[in-house]
């Protein structure tokens, strides 16, 4: 039998009286005495860029940080970033990004989201400092955190820091897209050129989001919505575009690496 009883304040011990009218716990046994466990208050997580996103991502969103949090001995926050934020379920993992100074086994936390959550997670690990640089340096750090779930509130002031060689190097992997246009899916084709004109606009120091950078490349490509793309559904002159931003882009690295910039 169980039954839950006060701790009360004694002269020489503290005490538990229980009522003498019981079934069971006879006087002169032995007890475990522990405290009822309570509900932890949860804290809600702070959303960014996401307006409109499907309440049961929501819910796996909570599920997932607590899992996370729970998990981890040490944290400066947790991130929810990628493909599980757009709309649909057009996701095969979850993105989580989880900053802090502690090693985490990886591999560990991986097998307990998949077990509590059912859901295959892709970790990204990293140190306050290393975000902040990313941020201040690479356009691609500063998209994924346009649109995220975040455990913490997440406020940050950089500096910018132009790294010519490291957007070329970002901007070498659109250059796929014109090389393999013909065997590229819709979902390829999207992400190398949404790659490319955030480049550009980190180097026209424009602001960088999810959403202003998909109406960006409607409107240089002239399309109605950047699903045409996801879908497959391109004209021959979105190449021919396309190229010619990309040697605008490419340009403008070079520029900057022919300048003495690192």
């Amino acid at each position: 039998m169980e039954l839950i009883a006060k701790i009360s304040k004694g002269s020489n011990m503290d005490q538990i009286y229980l009522p003498k009218n019981r079934s069971g716990l006879n006087v002169g046994s032995y007890v475990i005495v522990k405290p009822i466990e309570t509900k932890k208050f949860q804290e809600k997580p702070y959303f960014y860029g996401t307006k409109g996103i499907e309440p049961v991502k929501i819910g796996i969103a909570y599920e997932i940080m607590n899992i996370v949090s729970h998990n981890i001995v040490e944290y400066e926050n947790i991130f929810i970033v990628g493909s599980f934020l757009e709309e649909g379920f057009c996701f095969n993992d979850i993105d989580i990004l989880i900053v802090g100074d502690k090693n985490i086994n990886e591999a560990s936390l991986r097998e307990k989201i998949l077990d509590k959550a059912g859901i295959k997670a892709h970790l990204i690990v990293m140190n306050n400092d290393a975000l902040m640089k990313g941020l201040a340096s690479d356009p691609l750090y500063q998209m994924m955190l346009s649109k995220t779930i975040a455990k913490k509130r997440f406020i940050y002031h950089i500096k910018k820091e132009i790294n010519y060689k490291l957007l070329d190097l970002h901007l070498l992997k659109s250059k796929s897209l014109i090389d393999n246009f013909n065997s590229l899916n819709g979902d390829e084709k999207y992400y190398l050129t949404r790659n490319m004109i955030a480049i550009l606009e980190f180097l026209q120091n424009k602001r960088i989001t999810k959403e202003f950078t998909d109406k960006r490349v409607e409107n240089i490509f002239n399309i109605k919505d950047v699903r045409e793309i996801k879908q497959n559904m391109l004209k021959k002159e979105f190449l021919q575009k396309f190229r010619e931003i990309y040697k605008k882009t490419s340009g403008l690295i070079m520029e900057g690496i022919n300048h003495g910039s690192k």
